[in-house]
């Protein structure tokens, strides 16, 4: 799987990088986008130490994580994130997005996911995971828009939502 930018009709999606650091933390700086995963805003400091390790990839050579940051094209905002963890031994990955809270309702997580989909699609990538907390409904609504479905299996308190994609 290529970490390549992509584009969408709206945002360029920009292989993450430690330079994406201090605007991402401001981007990501309201603790409600931590209601139901937990934690806190991370400090510029912290997310370039994020940043600079997901941009280094897995340790483990049986996945690739790809990330990308959200540039909105209309006025140059970073907006957020989309990553994928991929297993190509099982043609498998795991998608999670987060838009910053003045650009979320926009359907820009949704725009951004999808374009990861198609991207890994492309790659081989047969089957799309995401763990969705059962009460948060904007992701819930992101991962039907996008094609996934709850199932029965949860993990760490999150349902397991699934679909398997079409190739081009």
């Amino acid at each position: 799987m290529l970490i390549t930018p992509l584009r969408t009709e709206r945002l360029d999606l920009l292989p993450l990088t430690p330079d994406h650091a201090d605007e991402l933390a401001a981007a990501l700086a309201d603790p409600a986008l931590h209601a139901f995963t937990g934690g806190r805003p991370a400090t510029p400091e912290e997310m370039r130490a994020r940043c600079a390790r997901l941009a280094a990839g897995s340790p483990d050579p049986a996945e690739i994580w790809g990330n990308w940051a959200l540039r909105l094209r209309a006025d140059g905002a970073l907006t957020g994130y989309v990553q994928t963890t991929v297993r190509p031994g099982a043609a498998e990955a795991e998608l999670a997005w987060v838009v910053g809270t003045p650009w979320q309702r926009r359907g820009l997580a949704t725009e951004a996911a999808r374009s990861l989909l198609a991207h890994l699609a492309a790659t081989g990538v047969t089957t799309a995971l995401a763990h969705i907390h059962p009460d948060h409904g904007a992701s819930a609504r992101i991962a039907r828009a996008l094609g996934l479905h709850p199932t029965p299996h949860t993990q760490d308190g999150e349902i397991r939502w699934q679909a398997v994609l079409s190739h081009p």
